[in-house]
């Protein structure tokens, strides 16, 4: 391009038209003024709840973060099984909205004599995605970096070998000397990544996202709208079968009329997906997950949400997915389980990405729900 004559900048007025063109059909990277003040304050709270490590049964370090960013006005309570409780509101009939705390991970079962660390998955996940890959072990003393060991042979594997980890050392002595033993808890190392647009990518959005949406929702309430009272827990170990919601759901009892689950809708908007099931375009608004493997809503329930919605302007899709969710522990005693979710594409992988605009809405989903429903 030849800057300064008249040609350069006809080529530059090009550029201009080729780049506003560009931008037409992108929408996710045009946002409006409203848009970018929402969005930073989804990835304010978004952020900090992705970076903390909370492996099922060690959810400690995400819930003392949740703890910290809500309101100044929440009175919350830590029950005996780990699950954080607000309370809000007074009356019959009793809501619950729940988020689960823990992410996937691994425990250490066994220190080999040469000092590589055996272990047992926490949740569902291709263990493959983590060989060769950097690991950290939340051992007794702070973390402590390694390595998951690639499998030992070339060929290629239907079943991968046992995923193991080296942290350095030789001898079962010396990892003892670092903090690890049997029952730490090992991840991956992950960071809060914000991509152009409205997009984002990290690990851990499950269900640290719905986390959010509840600390935003609560941010945000309008406590004098309520007309029952509201229970919004932060569960734990929902990944290794839903543990935290079935104590909550016994200490309730039949006094829960209706629960939502706030957690990932598993979506085929990825680009080797066929899109014949589980179809939520991410960007397009929160989910309300009709049916998973775990519960079916009642179409009227669905319904109903979706006039709340659209009474609001909020943006909501329907749809369906696998993978089960914490509202049906409360099912057995009579509540109905009316569970929402937002697209999330790579679930379970070190690089799962989201719409922020999408966890915005569901926040507001969430809002509506206390307020109104």
């Amino acid at each position: 391009m030849k800057f300064g004559t008249m040609e350069g900048r006809k080529d530059g007025r090009f550029v201009l038209m080729l780049m506003t063109s560009l931008l037409s059909v992108l929408p996710s990277f045009r946002l409006s003024a409203q848009d970018s003040s929402r969005i930073s304050e989804v990835q304010s709270v978004l952020s900090p709840l992705t970076e903390a490590y909370g492996v099922s049964s060690a959810e400690g370090p995400v819930r003392e973060a949740v703890r910290r960013l809500l309101p100044a006005w929440a009175q919350s309570e830590t029950d005996t099984a780990g699950n954080l409780w607000v309370r809000v509101g007074r009356g019959d009939p009793v809501v619950v909205v729940i988020a689960h705390l823990d992410e996937i991970g691994f425990l250490v079962t066994n220190v080999r004599a040469d000092g590589a660390l055996e272990l047992k998955a926490q949740g569902g996940f291709f263990t493959s995605l983590y060989e060769a890959q950097p690991a950290l072990v939340h051992g007794d003393r702070g973390d402590v970096p390694g390595v998951f060991l690639p499998r030992d042979s070339g060929f290629a594997r239907h079943q991968p070998p046992a995923l193991l980890v080296s942290v350095g050392v030789g001898s079962p002595e010396a990892v003892r000397a670092l903090g690890v033993r049997v029952g730490s808890t090992v991840t991956m190392p992950k960071q809060f990544a914000r991509l152009a647009g409205s997009r984002a990518t990290g690990r851990s959005f499950d269900d640290r996202v719905g986390c959010t949406a509840l600390l935003l929702a609560l941010r945000h309430l309008d406590r004098a709208k309520l007309r029952h009272q509201v229970v919004f827990v932060f569960s734990v170990r929902e990944e290794i079968g839903l543990e935290g919601a079935a104590a909550t759901a016994a200490a309730l009892g039949t006094t829960v009329k209706r629960v939502h689950a706030v957690d990932t809708f598993v979506s085929a908007d990825s680009p080797l997906e066929l899109e014949n099931f589980a179809v939520a375009p991410l960007g397009a608004g929160a989910v309300a997950r009709a049916l998973d493997n775990s519960s079916i809503t009642p179409p009227a329930e669905v319904d109903s949400l979706v006039a709340l919605a659209r009474a609001r302007g909020v943006k909501l899709q329907v749809g369906t997915t696998n993978g089960g969710n914490d509202g049906s522990m409360f099912t057995p005693y009579g509540a109905v389980d009316v569970a929402i979710g937002w697209p999330l594409r790579y679930s379970h992988s070190p690089a799962e990405l989201v719409d922020l605009r999408d966890v915005a809405s569901l926040a507001d989903v969430v809002r509506a729900v206390a307020e109104e429903w």
